[in-house]
């Protein structure tokens, strides 16, 4: 179809680009960050290290020049878990190569660039990032190009602008296209536009040249993705609208009929898998190598519930504009086209990302199958083309869902209220949508309990200064007084207990003086403020009536002395101790900590 007919798709991808562009060189440049907020990095950078290793230190076995890289650049973390290490000493990449072949034509290009200005042709420096960026980028508006163009024989103009806009610029889609389009999804979700299109095209006259297309592109999947394999399912599926036995000979008289040119898709496909197997053997030994260690899936358990709706990273929390999918599926059963092929594959992966065991990796894992996704979306808009109040209703969603996509983007970047580690359902209700709360929010992302009124009745139940106190966990270094308690990194200290009861009270409210020379900025290690109520002589110390702690360095900052309290909504649960100890195991920072104060008090 020419752009002439069918305009509003084109003005509504135009849009689009011009919305990641903004977001990818203006809002968020990526490849202009350090460190680990640089486009080469984390996963990507297990993505890319096959191109260094490869073209410029010839070292695909050992990657002995990492230890520099990482100490110049700082892409990972020291141990460098993008490799291990196998029987034959060599280290073998976690990642497969499928995105190392589609950063090539990148990489070279800046290779190039490197030594003709004068940048270290290192593989990391600014070039080098920066041709990644923009090769994720350039697909990204490539895919979303040829969306358009197959959308276009399945919907109206109209119907492929509004789909094509809200899951561009209101889904997940605009993160990893624009800000980690180095990450594999946006590379990946090109590749099933391809795949697609060229399937739609191969049932259409049964061309070698489309079979052949489609073979690459699924053995370019796989090779990326090992669980990609499934699109193999797309073109054998394709055409189908119901699922009998009918069907089923059909179809299977259909490909037999056109074996020859099918044998040859497959003979692509393996010719681009094999490449991985090539690198095995060459490295390890050994034609096939498990290189995720102790992570895998549960297919028998799999994670429906919190990979889907979990506060901390579920996929339609924090995307929530691709429930339209899911809404969508009545009406494309109705009315939609190669129903079996889109609706298989929309199960299968997602049953599939959902049985991953790091089921906290959030829902970028289904961005790649949003070409898929889209067919049911745009059957519900469609659907909602020729009732108005169905329209009215889903204007109103799309809006807030956009606004709120907005939200999550700019809080995961450059705000403070979002964070993908320790989001919890009371904190997220808390801050969704708004741009400032007050800090004391931050303890939520911890617990369950925050007391925001004004106390009444409150009783001083325990007070403790430490000037009386010797050990190896006492300082003369004091925040107060003559001794305080400091909290080594690497320590637990001694359990403070307490008779309590909190007796005709609702809360409880526990604070201490704090004071850290060096801020712990990761979460993960940040020193811990522990409040736990329990049986005086209960055996099993795993159980309490309630047990509520805070991540210090949310509230503390380096060079700084604090009072911090933690609050306590007092349990219906028999207790009669109050404990209250400090860990800091993970942490290379120490934490002084002085006058212990609890009180319990009434709303």
């Amino acid at each position: 179809m020419k752009i002439t007919n069918n305009r509003l798709s084109c003005y509504a991808w135009l849009l689009c680009v011009i919305v990641m562009c903004y977001t990818s060189f203006f809002f968020y440049p990526r490849w202009q960050q350090k460190d680990s907020e640089a486009t080469i990095s984390w996963d990507v950078s297990g993505y890319y290290w096959y191109l260094p290793s490869a073209f410029i230190y010839k070292d695909l076995k050992h990657l002995s020049f990492k230890d520099s890289i990482i100490a110049k650049y700082h892409p990972t973390n020291a141990d460098f878990q993008q490799a291990i290490k196998v029987e034959n000493g060599n280290s073998v990449m976690k990642y497969p190569l499928g995105m190392a072949v589609m950063y090539l034509p990148f990489f070279a290009i800046a290779h190039i660039v490197a030594n003709i200005v004068g940048y270290p042709a290192n593989g990391f420096s600014l070039p080098y990032q920066l041709a990644i960026q923009l090769g994720g980028f350039l697909i990204s508006i490539l895919g979303l190009w040829y969306l358009r163009k197959l959308l276009l024989e399945y919907y109206s103009d109209k119907v492929v602008a509004i789909s094509l806009f809200l899951v561009a610029v209101g889904s997940n889609y605009i993160e990893y296209s624009c800000i980690d389009n180095g990450m594999s999804h946006c590379w990946l979700f090109t590749v099933y536009v391809f795949l697609l299109l060229n399937t739609h095209y191969f049932y259409q006259s049964f061309k070698t040249k489309y079979a052949v297309r489609i073979g690459l592109l699924i053995g370019l999947a796989t090779l990326t993705r090992v669980t990609d394999v499934i699109s193999c399912l797309i073109p054998l599926l394709w055409g189908m609208e119901r699922i009998s036995i009918t069907q089923i000979r059909k179809q299977f008289s259909l490909l037999t009929a056109h074996i020859k040119v099918l044998g040859l898709a497959v003979v692509c496909a393996v010719l681009v898998v094999s490449l991985q197997l090539i690198y095995w053997k060459y490295v390890s030994g050994h034609w096939l190598v498990y290189s995720y260690g102790d992570q895998g899936f549960s297919f028998l358990h799999p994670n429906f519930r919190p990979y889907t709706v979990s506060y901390r990273s579920g996929w339609l929390i924090y995307s929530p504009i691709m429930i339209f999918a899911f809404i969508g599926i009545s009406p494309f059963v109705r009315h939609g086209k190669n129903k079996v092929a889109i609706l298989t594959f929309f199960f299968l992966n997602y049953y599939i990302v959902s049985s991953w065991d790091i089921w906290w990796y959030g829902g970028r894992a289904m961005v790649q199958s949003y070409p898929v996704l889209i067919f049911p979306f745009a059957a519900l808009i469609n659907t909602a083309t020729s009732r108005k109040a169905l329209a009215g209703v889903l204007a109103i969603f799309s809006l807030i869902f956009i606004y709120m996509n907005v939200w999550i983007t700019y809080h995961y970047h450059k705000g403070a209220l979002y964070d993908p580690e320790f989001m919890t359902r009371r904190y997220f209700r808390r801050v969704v949508g708004r741009w400032d709360v007050p800090i004391s929010t931050i303890v939520l992302r911890d617990n369950t309990d925050l007391f925001e009124g004004q106390p009444r009745n409150m009783r001083l139940v325990y007070e403790h200064d430490f000037e009386q106190d010797t050990g190896t966990f006492i300082t003369t270094h004091a925040i107060s007084g003559s001794k305080s308690l400091l909290v080594k990194a690497g320590q637990i200290t001694p359990v403070l207990s307490v008779p309590f009861t909190g007796k005709d009270m609702q809360w409880l409210r526990v604070q201490a003086t704090f004071r850290c020379d060096k801020k712990e900025w990761y979460g993960w290690n940040m020193a811990q403020f522990i409040v736990k109520l329990k049986e005086a002589n209960e055996q099993d110390t795993s159980k309490s009536a309630r047990y509520n702690m805070l991540r210090v360095n949310r509230l503390l900052n380096e060079g700084e002395t604090k009072d911090i309290s933690l609050d306590m909504k007092l349990p219906a649960a028999r207790y009669d101790t109050l404990q209250i100890w400090f860990k800091n195991i993970l942490s290379d920072k120490d934490l002084t900590v002085d006058n212990i104060k609890a009180w319990d008090f009434n709303e």
